[in-house]
């Protein structure tokens, strides 16, 4: 059965049109590649962080999947940060695809970017059934200001009373060279 995905990205990798192949390349199938395009764009800002959070929250409702696409500085987007925290804590299946490798307008592939979940983690609390979003600020980890503790499935006594890094339990695919276009409907399954 298709999901209903939610992306997340950077607005510059749309104008690129990297963002533009994922999202659509079901069109291109025969089937609907396996997902259903539930996806809001950044026109919202202007109305300030709480409209913005609003119309993220609400983009996120039927959803079960949030798919970051991953371009140069999507690691660094508050928006995508907090479309990433969101989700987690509403219980969504996250995962990374780089996108970078997608030829843009011009015909020009870049070097994969960064990836968020390496600057994104959880501090789990003493019984592993808290996790406090966290943020990597170039010099250590500090508490993420945008979404507060939530409950999380108990993680191990190991992982306890510890930061852990979102790459821990989220996994990451690269659309050109893990074959994307044939094999997104199982990463998002």
């Amino acid at each position: 059965m298709a999901k209903r995905c939610f992306f997340s990205f950077h607005y510059q990798d749309v104008i690129d049109f990297r963002a533009n192949v994922v999202r659509n390349h079901n069109v291109t199938k025969n089937d609907n590649g396996g997902f259903f395009d539930a996806s809001i764009w950044e026109s919202a800002k202007k109305n300030g962080d709480i409209a913005l959070k609003r119309l993220i929250n609400s983009g996120l409702d039927n959803t079960s999947v949030t798919v970051v696409l991953v371009g140069s500085q999507t690691y660094a987007r508050r928006w995508v940060q907090y479309e990433i925290m969101k989700s987690i804590e509403r219980g969504h299946s996250v995962l990374g695809i780089h996108i970078n490798g997608i030829r843009d307008k011009q015909g020009i592939v870049k070097a994969q970017g960064p990836n968020p979940f390496d600057y994104l983690g959880l501090q789990i609390s003493a019984d592993g059934c808290t996790g406090t979003p966290i943020i990597w600020s170039g010099a250590q980890w500090v508490q993420y200001q945008d979404i507060g503790k939530f409950s999380i499935n108990e993680q191990s006594y190991e992982k306890c009373n510890k930061n852990w890094q979102l790459k821990t339990w989220l996994p990451t695919y690269d659309w050109i060279t893990d074959d994307g276009f044939n094999n997104f409907g199982d990463w998002v399954a």
